[in-house]
């Protein structure tokens, strides 16, 4: 049964994938159902879900767009007690977690905003990053997974960190597509 699941699973990884569909937020909810329901229909970790699903597609190799969501690492965020805290800053963007008193982003697409820009390049743990939607996904199911555990999560906590220095130096990397030009028939003799 588990190659079945297995396959099934895939299958329906590569149907909701955010890159692979119009309606973004809609494929980031059914993509997160996807690896929750193979977490419980198989005997996998949600760690080596994960490792699969960065197998079929990597979005940390080559990112698919610019990276302007933003995503907190709270294994490191100082919380309420930052001096330079990033809620004071750009309140727009990012909140405190009421069970872990640790910031979280609440709201994606405002990169653009100076009080968010300020509030990145003075994080004392820069524990702010900029990531793809993609990336996102990933980093936040594992940053769950870490938070949600009572016993020791070093490993993945070494997961999280290896995956944003990743998602640094590839988005750093990233260069938009050049516009292709235009093909006309308009002046073609078809035959």
């Amino acid at each position: 049964m588990s190659w079945n699941v297995q396959s099934v699973g895939l299958g329906h990884v590569k149907e909701f994938h955010p890159d692979m569909r119009k309606d973004k937020g809609e494929a980031d909810v059914m993509i997160r159902r996807v690896i929750q329901a193979y977490e419980i229909l198989s005997d996998y970790s949600r760690s080596e879900i994960i490792e699969s699903y960065r197998e079929c597609v990597d979005p940390f190799e080559e990112p698919e767009c610019e990276a302007c969501d933003l995503f907190i690492n709270e294994t490191v965020c100082i919380g309420k007690g930052c001096p330079q805290s990033c809620v004071a800053k750009a309140p727009q963007a990012f909140s405190f977690v009421a069970s872990t008193g640790t910031a979280r982003a609440t709201s994606q697409g405002v990169s653009g905003d100076y009080q968010v820009q300020l509030a990145v390049g003075q994080c004392p743990r820069s524990c702010i990053h900029y990531v793809t939607p993609s990336q996102r996904a990933i980093l936040e199911e594992l940053l769950d997974g870490i938070l949600d555990l009572p016993y020791d999560t070093v490993a993945e906590a070494d997961i999280l960190y290896s995956l944003i220095v990743k998602a640094n130096f590839e988005n750093n990397r990233y260069r938009k597509p050049k516009k292709k030009p235009k093909a006309s028939t308009e002046n073609v003799d078809w035959y």
